[in-house]
């Protein structure tokens, strides 16, 4: 362990470094982005609403993928003022927005980050000019070419980020990233429809495929490897990456999990008990229907999933969750989760800075409260 001194020194090194990315990023996405205002605007400045909305949602935010990228690149060698890094990390972000953009239409979400979601804008926008037929199928309609969008722009910049670099390792990567998310997708709405009709054990080891697919691999595991790949990391190294950042990248979304049911709408964003309403089948459900007699989880299979779900509906169902044990067992899956990763850290064979830098965004991640 490095001394407090030596611990000081380079906390102010990770913050300086990830400030000068961070402003990097921002100066190329919106370069990026102004030139494709200029090929819309040649289309139709009607298209710029697109944009809009891509803008918005994309500035500013945690770039917590990114920066997983940016020091699995300096991990394995890349220069901290390398182009190539900035761009894949603009990439990830795009990729990301495509997902919440998406997200938010299939669970219904009218939020994101304390502001309307992307289709509701259009909604809104639909009604505020009465135009006719439908405003929410507009609204809905406009999000999933908002989000195709992001998946193009995304493509674009790992493409670019790619030249002059030989990607041979990192292009699989970046194609498996997204497969894995697309079926994590359809499986966490198939869980959905599927509904009650399992065993709670079979329901607890769904949800842990779905968390892993649709949310673990691309939100840690990816971003890390693909920063050391683009840079040449050597297999094994990425796989050392794998072993760190996959239980983490768990462990967050567990943590995301929780925050959904209970968390602060003041700090998340989100309506208190959103994932209630949106009939979310997480790890925390499955464990509440497994330590429920009957009437618990009739209870729970009648109230999850209603839109129009009454703040003392929500309260009744976070008391079940309590009172079954199962909050209590997945802060438990969290912690061990957490300890796999930071005792995987311990073993990867990386510069000190890299090391320090990674621990600090692993326990950022785990503890957050947003």
């Amino acid at each position: 362990m490095p001394s407090p001194n030596r611990s000081g020194s380079l906390a102010g090194i990770i913050d300086r470094d990830q400030h000068a990315f961070r402003a990097s990023m921002t100066r190329e996405s919106s370069r990026f982005l102004d030139e494709q205002s200029t090929i819309l605007a040649g289309i139709s400045v009607e298209s710029l609403a697109l944009l809009d909305a891509i803008r918005l949602l994309t500035d500013g935010g945690k770039r917590m993928r990114a920066l997983l990228c940016y020091w699995g690149w300096r991990a394995a060698g890349g220069s901290p003022a390398a182009r190539s890094v900035v761009t894949a990390g603009i990439a990830l972000e795009f990729f990301q927005a495509a997902a919440l953009i998406h997200d938010d239409l299939i669970d219904r979400s009218d939020t994101r980050r304390g502001a309307p979601s992307v289709h509701r804008q259009f909604s809104i926008r639909h009604r505020a000019a009465h135009w006719h037929l439908d405003p929410d199928r507009f609204g809905a309609s406009s999000a999933i070419l908002a989000g195709d969008l992001c998946l193009t722009f995304s493509e674009e910049l790992f493409t670019a980020a790619c030249d002059g670099l030989d990607c041979a390792g990192a292009r699989p990567i970046f194609n498996r990233m997204r497969t894995e998310v697309m079926a994590g997708q359809y499986l966490d709405l198939l869980e959905e429809a599927v509904g009650p009709d399992q065993t709670p054990d079979v329901a607890a080891e769904r949800a842990l495929n779905i968390l892993r697919f649709k949310s673990a691999k691309y939100s840690m595991e990816r971003p890390l490897m693909l920063g050391g790949a683009l840079a040449g990391a050597e297999p094994g190294l990425l796989e050392a990456f794998s072993s760190f950042a996959l239980p983490l990248g768990e462990a967050f979304q567990l943590r995301d999990d929780v925050l959904g049911v209970f968390g602060d709408p003041a700090i998340t964003g989100k309506p208190a008990g959103d994932d209630l309403r949106e009939g979310k089948r997480t790890y925390l459900i499955a464990r509440t229907l497994g330590a429920s007699d009957a009437g618990g989880r009739d209870t729970v299979n009648r109230l999850l999933g209603r839109p129009d779900l009454r703040d003392a509906d929500v309260a009744e169902l976070r008391s079940r969750i309590e009172d079954s044990g199962a909050l209590a067992h997945t802060e438990q899956l969290i912690a061990r989760r957490s300890a796999d990763a930071f005792l995987a850290l311990e073993g990867l064979t990386i510069d000190e800075l890299s090391a320090a830098a990674l621990r600090a965004l692993a326990e950022a991640a785990v503890t957050r409260s947003f």
